[in-house]
């Protein structure tokens, strides 16, 4: 960069992400049944999706030259997207519709600001369903930039969705349940795929 950049004026905000994907159909079924975007346009060579007014939120493109990446894991790129619900609630609702139908998370998390299930689309891109732990961005924003337990674990604990419900359905607080996630109460049986290189 040459020279002193001026501070910027409007900030833009984000307002789509556009995969190259050698399975459009794939793609645009499984981003409708897991996040509710519909067709805004379709053609040979890509597809416009969107689950609110904008006119698209996630794409998807294809030439003849697009491959799949068998080393995506291990390469530079994105990690992952993420789709946010306004409570806990829809969160496990969303859970437990998807999973009627076999579609469960890699990795789920408590990363403290938000409660967290990754999910893997048909081309092994990472999909976070989340909600605000504090119901609010001002306040996890807060707790994010100003908490001891988040800088000395910005990842969170990894948490078990199944465990949680009952615990739910058992009549534990979402509160408690907030703190006994933290605490490392339920864990998975088996620890899920972060899918980064070690």
């Amino acid at each position: 960069m040459n020279g002193t950049l001026r501070p910027i004026g409007q900030k833009p905000v984000l307002h789509h992400v556009t995969f190259k994907t050698t399975r459009i159909g794939e793609m645009a079924a499984w981003y409708k049944a897991v996040v509710g975007c519909e067709a805004s346009f379709n053609f040979a060579g890509g597809a416009w999706t969107t689950n609110d007014a904008a006119n698209h939120r996630v794409a998807f493109l294809t030439t003849p030259g697009v491959m799949d990446d068998p080393n995506k894991i291990s390469h530079s790129g994105m990690h992952h997207t993420a789709f946010e619900f306004g409570t806990h609630q829809a969160l496990f609702d969303n859970y437990e519709r998807l999973a009627e139908v076999g579609i469960l998370p890699h990795i789920c998390f408590d990363h403290g600001l938000t409660m967290s299930f990754y999910y893997l689309d048909p081309d092994g891109n990472s999909v976070e369903l989340q909600s605000d732990n504090f119901g609010n961005w001002i306040h996890s924003s807060h707790w994010m930039q100003t908490s001891r337990e988040f800088a000395r674990e910005p990842i969170g604990v990894e948490i078990d969705p199944p465990k949680m419900l009952e615990a739910l359905k058992n009549g534990v607080s979402l509160s408690d349940l907030l703190k006994k996630t933290r605490a490392g109460e339920f864990l998975p049986e088996r620890p899920g795929e972060i899918r980064l290189p070690l």
